[in-house]
């Protein structure tokens, strides 16, 4: 299909581009949209931006313009100064906290973007404050959603098993949860001891530095346990926030705006150079890649891959194939999405008595997952957004890093776990 081959050739063109030039990727990914929209699809401006994720943007835009009111005001750093006392002074314990925070909210119904909202912001500025490596927490809080994300009552675990019962395959939720828990806590663990390997557990006593201990080291705080008026209110909308993206299902950026939005009227001085903070570069290379993504999948260029890959002699190559795909794939678009789009793909390889529903549908919802932190997916770009400002580079190539290995061992290790072996 000559439109395909276009399509992903101008993709790869925008990669290494934006990879040996200084300029903004999104830049490059609206251009390309437009240019392969019109001139191959013969889609109209408004086709084009139709795929603007104009619901990423607003969660970008209100979820950092409350938290650069949050840090102006101090509350954020009172948040990073009580975590610290919890935890005792020993930084390697904060960010297996927020793992576990993001695998239990995953757990009993919330989408990994949502829970990466309201933990990523607070978990970077802790790991600024106290010598933890950003890239680390936000690598985590992703491996995090994971774990929880397909468990019987997680929003995902609930989407599959409906797809997987649309098209009558076989299903066994807790397998399905046991094994991306299992694999998504072992990748966790793999890459703390990976990132985290010259940072020393260090428990410290209040006042007191400990340099030498190196980077693992830090200060307990010593300002004030007590909220200003400013700073309880503050708390009291993530409070809201929490609860009405979480239990009332209220859109997470909405909600982040018009929290930001009574705080910035209340406290005028503490918002007047909030929208400042605005991580913009992030929401315009975001913004860019995913309108192009948007015109690959009307195109038939993401069905033109799956339905190829379906038709290999073997099916058992054909199933790593297709977990390849779901993991690349997953990396700049919708996991929910995909695991929609390709799960489907899977009935021809079972009907041939050679491939298992049940260990295959697992290993494609692990190789779209574990790729959840790469930079162009909302939890990778507010991890960026919220990293320090000397440290954005680094994360972004880091999790540009690690969503390029997990695209290739995500499918590996799991098919090999539980596609090759025949026994699920």
């Amino acid at each position: 299909m000559p439109t395909a081959f276009l399509s992903i050739g101008v993709l790869a063109a925008v990669l290494a581009l934006a990879t040996v030039r200084p300029i903004n990727m999104g830049v490059l990914g609206l251009v390309a949209a437009f240019v392969v929209g019109s001139l191959a699809g013969g889609e109209s401006p408004d086709d084009v931006l139709a795929s603007f994720p104009a619901d990423l943007f607003v969660v970008l835009v209100g979820v950092t313009y409350l938290f650069a009111i949050a840090k102006n005001n101090g509350t954020v750093q009172w948040l990073v100064d009580a975590t610290f006392r919890l935890a005792g002074g020993r930084t390697t314990v904060i960010p297996w906290a927020f793992f576990l925070l993001s695998t239990a909210i995953c757990g009993i119904g919330a989408l990994p973007p949502a829970v990466g909202a309201i933990l990523m912001p607070i978990a970077m500025s802790f790991a600024a404050a106290h010598g933890i490596r950003p890239l680390l927490v936000s690598i985590l809080i992703g491996l995090g959603s994971t774990a929880g994300s397909f468990a019987p009552t997680g929003l995902l675990g609930i989407i599959v098993h409906g797809v997987q019962e649309d098209n009558q395959l076989a299903t066994d939720p807790l397998i399905l949860f046991a094994s991306t828990f299992l694999i998504g806590t072992a990748v966790a663990v793999a890459t703390f001891l990976l990132l985290a390997r010259r940072q020393k557990s260090t428990a410290v006593r209040p006042g007191k530095v400990r340099a030498q201990d190196g980077p693992g080291a830090a200060t307990v705080p010593s300002t004030s346990t007590f909220l200003t008026l400013q700073q309880g209110l503050t708390l009291l909308g993530f409070v809201v926030l929490t609860i009405g993206a979480l239990v009332l299902d209220l859109d997470i950026g909405f909600l982040a705006l018009t929290v930001a939005a009574v705080l910035a009227l209340a406290f005028p001085a503490a918002s007047r150079t909030a929208v400042k903070e605005v991580s913009w570069d992030i929401i315009l290379l975001v913004a860019g890649i995913l309108t192009y993504v948007g015109v690959l999948q009307r195109n038939g260029t993401i069905d033109w891959l799956g339905a190829s890959v379906a038709t290999v002699d073997s099916p058992l190559l054909a199933a790593l194939l297709i977990c390849l795909i779901g993991a690349v794939v997953s990396a700049f678009a919708s996991t929910t999405g995909i695991l929609g789009a390709v799960i489907p793909l899977t009935v021809p390889l079972v009907a041939t008595g050679e491939i298992g529903a049940i260990g295959f549908v697992a290993a494609l919802a692990i190789s779209s997952s574990l790729v959840d932190v790469s930079p162009f997916s909302t939890g990778g770009a507010i991890a960026m957004a919220n990293a320090p400002e000397t440290e954005r580079h680094v994360v972004y190539r880091g999790l540009l890093r690690f969503a390029g290995a997990m695209a290739i061992a995500g499918p590996l290790l799991s098919w090999s776990i539980l596609v090759a072996p025949g026994w699920l």
